[in-house]
């Protein structure tokens, strides 16, 4: 048995040889393996190594910012705007106290209920807040922007949740309509959109702050978060030159004017020829920044000073302005002056018939004749009359502090055909601004110097006073005494005597001027017509124009001159010298 047993070992063991010399190469090396396993390890550590310092360094700032960003809720604070005082202290725009309301409807837990109790204290229906309550994706939402404290102190009684408020400023203009024009109007943002609210945007307006605070995914502030709070520059306040009392004269007797003689549209403007402050003006329709829902076309602007028109007959004071300062005729000096000029293919005539005359120069302006100042503008030369007409600065804006300035137009006189010199001699072919004759004739009453027109006095809060520049029109100023003279007898006798006041002697010119239509062709039985005049020999050098558009007929705006300027009087206590 026991040999058997040692046998059969003997027998397994020569089997296991021979098993592994078979699965076991001979050239095998176990580091090889090893090596490439840490080499693998090796390469991937080097990945995220890389892909950490991307992350970390390149990346990772502004992936910081992003995930700041989507947390950060940045509200503005706006500033307070400055308030706008007439000349005498009148208050025509300022801001009050309001609150603006928002919601972080992450916090809302009743939509429908709150929706329905904001709608009862701030107007509306509750449908206008629900979609505002339930604003997704968002930790801020604005539900009433700029509420009166007495609504805002009714919301806040209520205790919404999710319902907040910002301490803000609502512009409101006590004056309504008077001077709404000039004032302008403002966006719900406080951003100026017409007027000076718009001109001195900057100055008014100020700079506004912000609040930038950090929130959680669920909308609710994080604790020790970011709260930055920045807080605004409020405006600066300004005076102004317009006269409410004055203001609210002009506007009424303008629009009971333009409803007399049956125009389209009116402005006027009270002038100061010696400072160069406008006193009062407007033009139809008129606007009341305080009424948004009403605004007529046109009634942001002010037409005296952002429309150009051709201005009829108040232009023949411009050449007989020229033909004086050059010597070329006296005002007894006679002109023949037939029934129709012949100029081109056409005729110039006058605006009622007649027969061939012979006029004094006074009679020609007195009576406002085509016909007579075309011939003795003629005598002068028509190359003359430009080089007057860009002396006298009516072919460039005034520099008035107020937008959208108009600063006609007349083209080179070397384009003039014969008819065209003839009609800008008496105002047609010409465009200029109701200002910029308002300027013209202030020179005449101001020693033949003209000043810039504006509107901004002073700035209170820093006591600055803007000065404007001057320059001397008329250089020949002994071209003005008889100038006004003539003007004086357009009043006295001449086509301007509903202008006339008890106890002064006014000295202007009257307009009836065509006008073109859509195609180009002047209209026919309709005009645009104005009036333009100072009170010389007294201590006043205010000028005052009125005109009105597109009026059916042989009409006048005289009388309307005549009321603004007897208001003047009384309310400037003017008086002769």
């Amino acid at each position: 048995m026991a040999a058997r047993q040692t046998r059969a070992k003997k027998s397994k063991g020569s089997s296991s040889s021979r098993g592994r010399s078979t699965t076991i190469p001979t050239s095998f090396d176990p580091r090889g393996r090893l090596s490439f396993i840490l080499l693998a390890f090796l390469f991937i550590a080097a990945v995220l190594a890389l892909r950490l310092v991307w992350l970390t360094i390149i990346a990772g700032p502004g992936n910081a910012e992003k995930a700041q960003a989507t947390r950060t809720i940045s509200i503005e604070l706006p500033a307070k705007r400055g308030t706008i005082y007439d000349r005498n202290g009148v208050v025509l725009a300022t801001s009050v106290d309001a609150m603006t309301i928002y919601c972080n409807p992450f916090e809302v837990t009743d939509v429908a209920g709150e929706s329905a109790q904001l709608a009862a204290i701030l107007g509306g229906n509750s449908t206008d807040y629900i979609d505002v309550l339930s604003t997704p994706d968002t930790s801020f939402a604005y539900v009433y922007r700029k509420a009166e404290m007495d609504l805002a102190e009714k919301v806040k009684s209520l205790e919404l949740d999710g319902i907040y408020m910002l301490e803000d400023s609502k512009r409101v203009y006590p004056s309504g309509r008077t001077g709404g024009q000039v004032v302008g109007i403002c966006d719900v943002d406080g951003n100026g959109l017409s007027g000076l609210e718009l001109y001195y945007d900057d100055l008014l307006g100020g700079e506004n702050g912000s609040i930038n605070m950090e929130r959680g995914a669920n909308g609710y502030p994080i604790a020790g978060g970011t709260n930055e709070h920045i807080s605004p520059r409020d405006g600066e306040d300004i005076v102004i030159s317009i006269d409410l009392e004055m203001q609210e004269f002009l506007e009424n007797r303008l629009a009971q004017c333009v409803n007399d003689i049956q125009g389209k549209s009116g402005n006027a403007v009270l002038y100061d020829g010696g400072t160069g402050e406008i006193i009062a003006i407007a033009s139809t329709p008129f606007l009341n920044p305080s009424d948004r829902d009403h605004i007529k076309e046109g009634a942001t602007e002010l037409k005296s000073i952002t429309t150009a028109f051709e201005p009829g007959s108040i232009f023949k004071t411009v050449s007989a302005s020229a033909i004086l300062e050059e010597g070329v005729m006296q005002t007894t000096d006679k002109v023949f002056c037939p029934a129709a000029l012949p100029a081109d293919e056409y005729f110039v005539t006058d605006a009622h018939d007649r027969g061939d005359e012979t006029m004094t120069f006074r009679q020609i302006i007195q009576n406002s004749s085509n016909v007579g100042i075309s011939l003795s503008t003629e005598k002068m030369g028509f190359d003359k009359l430009y080089q007057y007409i860009n002396k006298y600065e009516l072919n460039e804006p005034t520099g008035v502090d107020y937008p959208g300035e108009s600063a006609g137009f007349c083209a080179d006189v070397s384009d003039w055909s014969h008819i065209q010199s003839y009609n800008v001699s008496f105002g047609q072919g010409i465009t200029v601004t109701p200002l910029q004759m308002a300027r013209f004739y202030g020179s005449l009453v101001n020693e033949g110097v003209a000043c810039t027109p504006h509107l901004l006095l002073s700035k209170p809060q820093t006591g600055e006073i803007p000065e404007y520049p001057t320059k001397q029109f008329i250089e020949n100023t002994d071209a003005i005494e008889p100038l006004t003279s003539m003007l004086k007898s357009v009043v006295e006798e001449g086509t301007g005597m509903d202008a006339q006041i008890d106890g002064f002697s006014p000295a202007g010119k009257t307009g009836t001027a065509e006008y073109a239509s859509g195609d180009g062709t002047y209209v026919v039985g309709s005009y645009n017509i104005s009036f333009v005049g100072y009170l010389p020999n007294t201590n006043s050098k205010l000028v005052c124009f009125v005109g009105v558009s597109e009026v059916p007929g042989d009409r006048i705006t005289t009388p309307a001159f005549s009321d603004i300027m007897s208001y003047a009087i009384e309310h400037y206590r003017i008086a002769t010298q």
